[in-house]
Protein backbone atom coordinates (compact mmCIF):
# COMPACT_ATOMS: atom_id res chain seq x y z
CA UNK A 1 0.00 0.00 0.00
CA UNK A 2 1.45 3.50 -0.84
CA UNK A 3 2.67 5.19 2.18
CA UNK A 4 1.12 8.27 2.31
CA UNK A 5 -2.00 6.11 1.55
CA UNK A 6 -1.55 4.49 4.65
CA UNK A 7 -0.79 7.78 6.84
CA UNK A 8 -3.82 9.16 5.58
CA UNK A 9 -6.17 6.08 6.12
CA UNK A 10 -4.78 6.55 9.86
CA UNK A 11 -5.06 9.83 10.27
CA UNK A 12 -8.65 9.67 9.25
CA UNK A 13 -9.69 6.97 11.29
CA UNK A 14 -8.09 8.98 14.30
CA UNK A 15 -10.69 11.83 12.87
CA UNK A 16 -13.08 9.74 12.98
CA UNK A 17 -12.77 8.96 16.79
CA UNK A 18 -12.15 12.43 17.65
CA UNK A 19 -15.86 13.27 16.01
CA UNK A 20 -17.45 9.73 17.42
CA UNK A 21 -17.26 11.90 20.71
CA UNK A 22 -19.36 14.72 19.26
CA UNK A 23 -22.56 12.48 19.88
CA UNK A 24 -21.91 11.75 23.51
CA UNK A 25 -21.28 15.85 24.31
CA UNK A 26 -24.36 16.82 23.03
CA UNK A 27 -26.33 13.60 24.47
CA UNK A 28 -25.07 14.93 27.70
CA UNK A 29 -26.48 18.41 27.03
CA UNK A 30 -29.52 17.44 25.72
CA UNK A 31 -29.84 15.78 29.31
CA UNK A 32 -28.80 18.51 31.19
CA UNK A 33 -30.37 21.02 29.08
CA UNK A 34 -34.26 18.66 30.01
CA UNK A 35 -33.73 18.83 33.42
CA UNK A 36 -33.04 22.37 33.76
CA UNK A 37 -35.98 23.35 31.45
CA UNK A 38 -38.09 21.02 33.96
CA UNK A 39 -36.65 22.77 36.76
CA UNK A 40 -37.41 26.36 35.44
CA UNK A 41 -40.92 25.22 34.56
CA UNK A 42 -41.61 24.59 37.69
CA UNK A 43 -39.82 27.11 39.22
CA UNK A 44 -42.12 29.53 36.72
CA UNK A 45 -44.89 27.86 38.52
CA UNK A 46 -44.79 28.20 41.75
CA UNK A 47 -43.78 32.11 40.80
CA UNK A 48 -46.74 32.58 39.38
CA UNK A 49 -48.90 31.00 42.25
CA UNK A 50 -46.99 33.17 44.92
CA UNK A 51 -48.38 36.48 42.61
CA UNK A 52 -51.53 35.08 42.28
CA UNK A 53 -51.90 34.75 46.14
CA UNK A 54 -50.28 38.16 46.52
CA UNK A 55 -52.63 39.35 44.04
CA UNK A 56 -55.57 37.78 46.25
CA UNK A 57 -54.77 39.06 48.96
CA UNK A 58 -54.26 42.56 47.91
CA UNK A 59 -57.38 42.08 46.88
CA UNK A 60 -58.80 40.91 50.26
CA UNK A 61 -57.37 44.18 51.88
CA UNK A 62 -59.01 46.18 49.18
CA UNK A 63 -62.51 44.73 50.58
CA UNK A 64 -61.72 45.03 54.35
CA UNK A 65 -61.01 48.76 53.97
CA UNK A 66 -63.97 49.25 52.28
CA UNK A 67 -66.03 47.07 55.26
CA UNK A 68 -64.08 49.34 57.55
CA UNK A 69 -65.38 52.40 55.25
CA UNK A 70 -69.26 51.01 55.08
CA UNK A 71 -69.25 50.30 58.66
CA UNK A 72 -67.76 53.91 59.65
CA UNK A 73 -70.71 55.34 57.32
CA UNK A 74 -73.20 53.13 58.90
CA UNK A 75 -72.52 54.57 62.74
CA UNK A 76 -72.52 57.94 61.29
CA UNK A 77 -76.12 57.30 59.93
CA UNK A 78 -77.03 56.08 63.50
CA UNK A 79 -76.16 59.33 64.48
CA UNK A 80 -77.72 61.31 61.80
CA UNK A 81 -81.10 59.41 62.37
CA UNK A 82 -81.57 61.43 65.63
CA UNK A 83 -80.98 64.65 64.16
CA UNK A 84 -83.71 63.93 60.85
CA UNK A 85 -86.66 65.90 61.32
CA UNK A 86 -88.72 65.21 58.11
CA UNK A 87 -89.85 61.67 56.11
CA UNK A 88 -87.87 62.81 53.09
CA UNK A 89 -84.67 62.48 55.25
CA UNK A 90 -85.63 59.76 56.78
CA UNK A 91 -85.98 57.79 53.31
CA UNK A 92 -82.93 58.83 51.97
CA UNK A 93 -81.16 57.71 54.66
CA UNK A 94 -82.76 54.83 54.70
CA UNK A 95 -81.42 53.81 51.36
CA UNK A 96 -77.83 55.17 52.15
CA UNK A 97 -77.98 52.47 54.98
CA UNK A 98 -79.33 49.87 52.05
CA UNK A 99 -77.33 50.04 49.81
CA UNK A 100 -73.94 50.21 52.63
CA UNK A 101 -75.32 46.43 53.94
CA UNK A 102 -75.62 45.35 50.20
CA UNK A 103 -72.38 46.49 49.62
CA UNK A 104 -70.96 44.77 53.00
CA UNK A 105 -72.71 41.70 51.96
CA UNK A 106 -70.63 41.72 48.80
CA UNK A 107 -67.16 42.28 50.15
CA UNK A 108 -67.96 39.81 52.86
CA UNK A 109 -68.72 37.23 50.15
CA UNK A 110 -66.09 38.11 48.04
CA UNK A 111 -63.12 37.92 50.92
CA UNK A 112 -64.88 34.43 51.79
CA UNK A 113 -64.48 33.19 48.02
CA UNK A 114 -60.89 34.64 47.70
CA UNK A 115 -60.06 33.34 50.67
CA UNK A 116 -60.82 30.18 49.68
CA UNK A 117 -58.77 30.87 46.73
CA UNK A 118 -55.72 31.70 47.99
CA UNK A 119 -56.05 28.23 50.61
CA UNK A 120 -56.27 26.58 47.57
CA UNK A 121 -53.31 27.86 45.94
CA UNK A 122 -51.32 27.97 48.73
CA UNK A 123 -51.59 24.31 49.10
CA UNK A 124 -50.21 23.99 45.54
CA UNK A 125 -47.36 26.22 46.63
CA UNK A 126 -46.75 23.96 48.96
CA UNK A 127 -46.77 20.88 46.67
CA UNK A 128 -44.93 22.93 43.63
CA UNK A 129 -41.84 23.58 46.55
CA UNK A 130 -41.61 19.97 47.14
CA UNK A 131 -41.61 19.12 43.42
CA UNK A 132 -38.99 21.86 42.76
CA UNK A 133 -37.16 20.75 45.43
CA UNK A 134 -37.13 17.24 44.10
CA UNK A 135 -36.27 18.42 40.78
CA UNK A 136 -33.98 20.53 41.80
CA UNK A 137 -31.76 17.59 43.58
CA UNK A 138 -32.17 15.47 40.32
CA UNK A 139 -31.05 18.30 38.16
CA UNK A 140 -27.50 18.52 40.49
CA UNK A 141 -27.27 14.84 40.15
CA UNK A 142 -27.50 14.87 36.14
CA UNK A 143 -25.24 18.07 36.28
CA UNK A 144 -22.50 16.46 38.31
CA UNK A 145 -22.91 13.57 35.96
CA UNK A 146 -22.32 15.08 32.85
CA UNK A 147 -19.65 17.31 34.11
CA UNK A 148 -17.95 13.71 35.14
CA UNK A 149 -18.84 12.05 31.63
CA UNK A 150 -17.79 15.78 29.60
CA UNK A 151 -14.29 15.13 31.57
CA UNK A 152 -13.86 11.79 30.83
CA UNK A 153 -14.97 12.74 26.86
CA UNK A 154 -12.39 15.66 26.75
CA UNK A 155 -9.65 13.70 28.25
CA UNK A 156 -9.70 10.80 25.52
CA UNK A 157 -10.54 13.76 22.72
CA UNK A 158 -7.24 15.38 23.86
CA UNK A 159 -5.25 11.71 23.64
CA UNK A 160 -6.36 11.47 20.96
CA UNK A 161 -5.84 14.83 19.05
CA UNK A 162 -2.00 14.33 20.43
CA UNK A 163 -2.12 11.64 18.28
CA UNK A 164 -3.63 13.55 15.72
CA UNK A 165 -0.21 15.94 15.92
CA UNK A 166 1.84 13.29 15.66
CA UNK A 167 0.19 11.54 12.84
CA UNK A 168 0.66 14.89 11.07
CA UNK A 169 3.86 15.75 11.38
CA UNK A 170 5.01 12.45 9.83
CA UNK A 171 2.36 13.04 7.20
CA UNK A 172 3.67 15.22 3.68
CA UNK A 173 2.45 18.58 4.02
CA UNK A 174 0.85 18.29 0.15
CA UNK A 175 -0.50 15.54 1.37
CA UNK A 176 -1.83 16.48 4.71
CA UNK A 177 -2.72 20.25 3.15
CA UNK A 178 -4.71 18.01 0.31
CA UNK A 179 -6.79 15.25 3.09
CA UNK A 180 -7.44 19.03 5.00
CA UNK A 181 -9.09 20.15 1.96
CA UNK A 182 -11.47 17.14 1.71
CA UNK A 183 -12.27 17.20 4.82
CA UNK A 184 -14.12 20.99 4.55
CA UNK A 185 -16.69 19.47 2.75
CA UNK A 186 -16.84 16.14 3.44
CA UNK A 187 -16.27 15.77 7.32
CA UNK A 188 -14.90 12.33 8.82
CA UNK A 189 -15.56 10.68 5.61
CA UNK A 190 -13.11 12.34 3.60
CA UNK A 191 -11.09 8.79 3.72
CA UNK A 192 -13.61 5.76 2.73
CA UNK A 193 -13.47 2.28 1.95
CA UNK A 194 -14.49 0.83 -0.76
CA UNK A 195 -16.38 -2.24 -0.49
CA UNK A 196 -18.44 -4.35 -3.67
CA UNK A 197 -16.61 -2.14 -6.14
CA UNK A 198 -18.28 1.31 -4.52
CA UNK A 199 -17.42 4.49 -2.96
CA UNK A 200 -18.70 4.38 0.33
CA UNK A 201 -18.91 7.46 0.47
CA UNK A 202 -20.99 8.58 -2.17
CA UNK A 203 -22.08 4.65 -2.54
CA UNK A 204 -21.43 5.13 -6.28
CA UNK A 205 -20.11 2.33 -8.40
CA UNK A 206 -16.68 2.61 -9.94
CA UNK A 207 -15.47 1.33 -12.89
CA UNK A 208 -13.13 -0.91 -13.45
CA UNK A 209 -10.08 1.12 -14.54
CA UNK A 210 -10.70 2.94 -11.08
CA UNK A 211 -11.57 -0.04 -9.07
CA UNK A 212 -8.09 -1.62 -10.17
CA UNK A 213 -5.71 1.57 -8.91
CA UNK A 214 -7.59 1.19 -5.76
CA UNK A 215 -6.85 -2.47 -5.35
CA UNK A 216 -2.90 -1.87 -6.17
CA UNK A 217 -3.00 1.01 -3.89
CA UNK A 218 0.28 2.22 -5.39
CA UNK A 219 -1.69 5.89 -5.54
CA UNK A 220 -3.46 8.37 -3.63
CA UNK A 221 -7.11 7.16 -5.80
CA UNK A 222 -9.86 9.38 -5.33
CA UNK A 223 -13.50 8.83 -5.88
CA UNK A 224 -14.83 10.18 -9.65
CA UNK A 225 -18.26 10.59 -8.57
CA UNK A 226 -17.38 12.43 -5.33
CA UNK A 227 -13.55 13.06 -4.94
CA UNK A 228 -13.01 11.40 -0.92
CA UNK A 229 -9.87 9.37 -1.16
CA UNK A 230 -10.68 5.82 -1.51
CA UNK A 231 -9.34 2.67 -0.23
CA UNK A 232 -9.75 -0.92 0.12
CA UNK A 233 -12.02 -2.55 2.59
CA UNK A 234 -10.15 -5.38 4.48
CA UNK A 235 -12.58 -7.71 3.41
CA UNK A 236 -12.03 -6.91 -0.09
CA UNK A 237 -7.97 -7.09 -0.14
CA UNK A 238 -8.64 -10.83 1.92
Amino acid sequence: MNKHLKELIELAKNDQAIDSYNPQLEATSKKVARAKKKMENVASELSKLEQEIAENESKVEGFEEQLKLLNEQLIANAKKLKEISTEKEMKALSVEEDMAKEKMKFANEEIERLQGIIAIKKELVSETQEKLSTLSESFAVVEKEALVERDFIEKAKGALFVKREALSRNIEQKMLAFYEKIRIWAGNSAVVPVKKQACYGCYMKLNDKTYAEVISAEEIVNCPHCGRILYLANEEEA
